[in-house]
């Protein structure tokens, strides 16, 4: 497949128990086709994939494929610190149906860029799916250096990167290197138009979790060449990321996804709830999106 468009990375909808939420996993994946999108990214940083068991992800995996019923792509995150697991993983992912994969940089224990490109290269080499690079330093402590961006780009089975480094001049860089078989997208949501300004190819978009037709019109409109109102449908994004400040990842996307589209559920321990505090300011941030 070629990575294009806009592709909500879920959340992973939960019961008040804390167990994954069959049907609401449905709904949410229902409202995000219906919007439009391009494919549907499970099992990334929003989508709490450090606090899931493998067989949990790979069940999540096999249910959004199942729920796409081919209407749409599925990337699925398999990242993990050891090479061997993101390769077991990505056999089992393969199994199950998804059309590509997703894998984060190795985490905690940052790596020299020589170690980085080696374990992608070893990955995509045992890879039967097309591969998209995951960058996040933020959360990994290390990122992937456009060096390895240029080296990698190469590899017929690396297909993309998503660049959630929230740093345009990154996301420029890496763009000199994007091709019909490498695509680069977005994964701040706050430069999802400057990403396709900039000649990038779309964006993995968590906040299409509880906006989704405000996400897709800021494609629509930049498909259509009405730069104006792109540019504005991003700006409208602001109100949203703002509030992600108001608790820890992703509590307050799930609340926001809760009051503007459908129940996804609490997030798991141990990040909590938002106090009602908390709750009445996120609800007052959001009033912009009932208009």
């Amino acid at each position: 497949m070629n990575f294009t468009g806009i592709v909500p990375a879920l959340v992973t909808p939960f019961t008040a128990r804390q167990e994954v939420d069959e049907a609401a996993l449905g709904g949410l994946i229902e409202s995000l086709i219906d919007a439009g999108v391009h494919g549907l990214f499970v099992l990334g940083t929003n989508g709490e994939f450090f606090a899931l068991r493998e067989d949990e992800k790979v069940r999540i995996a096999r249910l959004t494929v199942e729920a796409a019923a081919g209407r749409v792509p599925v990337i699925a995150g398999t990242g993990a610190f050891a090479t061997r697991d993101v390769i077991e993983l990505n056999g089992k992912m393969a199994d199950v149906g998804v059309q590509a994969l997703s894998v984060i940089t190795p985490f905690f224990n940052a790596l020299s860029q020589s170690e980085l490109i080696t374990h992608y290269e070893t990955v995509a080499d045992a890879s039967a799916l097309p591969i998209m690079m995951y960058n996040i330093p933020a959360k990994t402590g290390m990122s992937i250096g456009i060096q390895a961006v240029a080296t990698l780009s190469q590899h017929p089975q690396i297909r993309g990167i998503k660049d959630s480094a929230g740093n345009f001049d990154n996301l420029v860089q890496m763009i000199r290197y994007r091709s019909d078989d490498f695509a680069v997208f977005a994964g701040t949501d706050s430069l999802i138009y400057w990403n396709l300004l900039a000649g990038g190819d779309g964006a993995v978009a968590a906040t299409a979790n509880a906006v989704p037709n405000l996400v897709m019109s800021i494609w629509t409109h930049f498909q259509a060449g009405d730069h104006a109102a792109a540019r504005a449908a991003q700006e409208a994004l602001r109100p949203l990321r703002d509030a992600f400040a108001l608790g820890t990842m992703p509590v307050v996307l799930k609340k926001a996804t809760d009051l503007l589209n459908v129940p996804v559920g609490p997030c798991r321990a141990p990040t909590a709830a938002l106090d009602e505090a908390t709750l009445q300011r996120l609800e007052g941030l959001l009033s912009v999106y009932r208009r």
